[in-house]
């Protein structure tokens, strides 16, 4: 018996393919990065995807955590409509902005509380990612901001869900600050574009995944990001490859598709209406300091960047579409 998951009762995770999982803790519903479109270009053939999402009943989901708004194949068209349908959306200080409604911004180490259906509270605290080689400055630059997510709660394992990260000092300092993960949601697959950072990966390669673990002292770690798309250059295969090679395979939850240990997810039941939204009580504080824009490769939305766009965040204590928040 390996390590992985021996002390805490591990949460269901279930791959959806691309960034795309679903996930239970805590007694609410959580969807990382929606992309359900059918296989077809973006931004003039700029990305390309290749592969649907798993075909998923969803049932109910409480949360989106958005890693950004900016690139399609972090939040396509169909992710888009879904986040109508979701009573809290997590994401970037600008993703916020521009998202609006029920979406909130998390800047770097800001934490919410939300209410747990039975009693008690989750924390999900914002962690810094970079979308690529270089400073933040010179990656924010070209490519726009990114979140991390940290899940914690009394009696609940904790959950680490990287987003579009290239970054192993980012990695370094959330393991420093948060301890280890007993999950981590580690996205992958090592995108490149000829044109951007002389083709270095933008998140991670599998080796730098590997390293990552390491570096966390994840027990488990569930990887993501990479198959679906044209842009993806490792899969599955280098996958294990690396994590072998570091002597982590025992580490590695391939089980896409599948619910990983825990207890069954529900699936959606017929009459099951999408969860109505009470938006009335969100606040939010105007921004503190600006960031770069980000320039408009492989942006879905067409909109002008923000001038402000990491530093809006969300205050206050109130009820966001029926999931109760506390900041």
């Amino acid at each position: 018996m390996t390590t992985v998951g021996t002390h805490r009762e591990q949460i269901p995770v279930h791959v959806l393919g691309g960034p795309t999982a679903l996930f239970e803790y805590g007694g609410l519903r959580f969807l990382t990065d929606p992309t359900f479109d059918a296989p077809g270009e973006y931004q003039g053939g700029m990305l390309t995807k290749t592969a649907p999402a798993a075909p998923v009943e969803l049932g109910r989901i409480d949360v989106v955590l958005l890693s950004h708004d900016e690139h399609p194949d972090n939040l396509d068209n169909s992710g888009r409509a879904l986040l109508d349908t979701v009573p809290l959306t997590l994401t970037t200080p600008g993703g916020g902005q521009r998202l609006g409604n029920s979406a909130r911004g998390l800047a770097d180490w800001e934490s919410i509380e939300l209410d747990r259906p039975d009693g008690g509270t989750i924390t999900v605290t914002g962690v810094p990612a970079i979308h690529g080689p270089g400073t933040r400055a010179e990656v924010e630059a070209v490519l726009g901001q990114v979140v991390g997510f940290v899940l914690s709660g009394t009696d609940l394992p904790t959950v680490y869900v990287s987003g579009d990260n290239a970054s192993l000092e980012v990695v370094r300092e959330i393991a420093d600050r948060c301890g280890p993960p007993d999950t981590a949601i580690l996205f992958a697959g090592a995108p490149r574009f000829p044109i951007l950072f002389d083709g270095a990966a933008i998140v991670f390669d599998s080796a730098r995944a590997a390293r990552a673990a390491e570096i966390l002292g994840a027990r488990r770690v569930v990887p993501v990001h990479y198959d679906g798309w044209a842009h993806f250059t490792e899969g599955r295969a280098e996958l294990m490859a690396a994590f072998a090679a570091a002597g982590l395979a025992d580490r590695l939850d391939l089980r896409a598709g599948n619910i990983a240990e825990g207890p069954t997810l529900e699936p959606k039941r017929s009459g099951d209406a999408a969860p109505e939204k009470d938006r009335s009580d969100t606040a939010v504080r105007k921004p503190s300091r600006s960031d770069t824009a980000a320039r408009d490769l492989g942006r879905s939305d067409g909109a002008a960047q923000d001038p402000g766009r990491s530093d809006t965040a969300a205050q206050g204590k109130g009820r966001v579409g029926g999931v109760g928040t506390r900041s």
